[in-house]
């Protein structure tokens, strides 16, 4: 069954906020939930955007054959991911600890517990975990069956 454009990234976000708030206990209330769960019940909106952690727009694979990918990373004190770039669009939630992503042009953006980003897309960046504890996030690529939604840079 093809699924159109729109269609299929209606239903990704919806996964990915599905996912999110199950998978990470939230425990606040957004506007857009109020009507929607019962009153015990309170979700968090991590972030909101159309752009990248650089200032890309989020752009959604067009496919048939579309593929969520849950990780929980965890990166140790003093270690880091390597260079690489991510060929689909990604988010982020850093469960624990403090992650600096570099670019090559020298610049970067740091990112602390209970704080979420979208990842740069088809960018290269490294993953540094300059503090003392380790890095823990949950990490959720919108990809493609069969494609790779990280590249190690050459």
């Amino acid at each position: 069954m093809n699924v159109g454009r729109n269609e299929w990234r209606a239903g990704v976000l919806k996964q990915l906020l599905i996912l999110s708030a199950v998978c990470l206990g939230l425990n606040a209330q957004a506007e857009e939930s109020k009507e929607v769960y019962k009153k015990e019940v309170t979700a968090t909106v991590v972030f909101k955007t159309g752009t990248t952690a650089n200032g890309q727009p989020i752009l959604y694979p067009t496919t048939d054959a579309p593929e969520a990918t849950m990780l929980h990373v965890e990166i140790p004190a003093g270690k880091e991911t390597g260079w690489h770039k991510h060929p689909v669009p990604g988010y982020a939630y850093v469960l624990n600890g403090q992650l600096t992503v570099q670019l090559k042009d020298g610049s970067s953006n740091t990112f602390r517990a209970g704080q979420g980003f979208a990842e740069v897309e088809n960018t290269l960046h490294n993953g540094k975990n300059e503090g003392t504890e380790p890095v823990k996030l949950v990490v959720v690529f919108t990809g493609i069956v069969g494609q790779p939604f990280t590249v190690k840079a050459q």
